[in-house]
């Protein structure tokens, strides 16, 4: 019997899926809720749990629906190749806001579907790339931008205890081990070695 599956995906845990979801269930095909495949994972490679899983379950004449090309993933060889697997393995594909990216039209086209999907999906999954990086640059001068304002960026840097200096000159003329002054301290041994290093830089 054949099934209709659909996939989706956002790039973070942060992201929603409810937007693609709504027009998954507004399709006048039935698809059941176990064969919505969710994934919130970058679409730079599809090594991705849900989309694994959903390669694993769809077989030969079952048509899979993904809303956009974007959310199938974001790098143009890898989009083709999986775009190919579906192909080999006799799955149909549907882009919902592209129509022409519904394999199903050309099932009994010689040719000529093949040349127009081919050609559809490679400006599509060229764009969609282009945009990834799009996005990781604008992110960058953001970054460099906010830096430049003096913005800091990771974890905040530890407060050097105020006794630091006393155990650090008994550590260094070997008067306690370098175990005791972070017990001392109350420090971590990357942190001592860390504040330690920036005090020898100092001095």
């Amino acid at each position: 019997m054949q099934r209709n599956f659909a996939y989706l995906r956002v790039s973070s845990k942060e992201q929603n899926l409810d937007r693609q979801l709504d027009r998954i269930r507004q399709l006048n095909e039935y698809i059941d809720e176990r064969d919505i495949y969710c994934d919130k994972e970058s679409g730079k490679d599809f090594n991705r749990p849900e989309w694994l899983a959903l390669k694993r379950s769809i077989r030969a004449g079952d048509t899979l629906f993904v809303t956009s090309l974007d959310r199938l993933g974001r790098n143009k060889q890898a989009i083709l190749n999986e775009w190919q697997w579906l192909i080999e393995n006799k799955i149909h594909i549907v882009i919902l806001d592209m129509p022409l990216l519904d394999t199903r039209k050309y099932e009994n086209l010689s040719g000529v579907g093949d040349l127009v999907v081919n050609l559809v999906l490679q400006i599509l999954s060229w764009l969609a790339e282009q945009e990834r990086i799009n996005i990781k640059q604008r992110q960058k001068e953001g970054i460099d931008s906010a830096k430049s304002r003096g913005v800091k960026f990771g974890r905040p840097p530890v407060p050097k205890p105020k006794d630091f200096d006393t155990v650090y000159k008994q550590w260094k003329n070997s008067e306690i081990t370098a175990t005791k002054a972070m017990q001392i301290l109350n420090l971590k041994r990357n942190t001592f070695y860390k504040l330690a290093k920036e005090q020898k830089e100092i001095r």
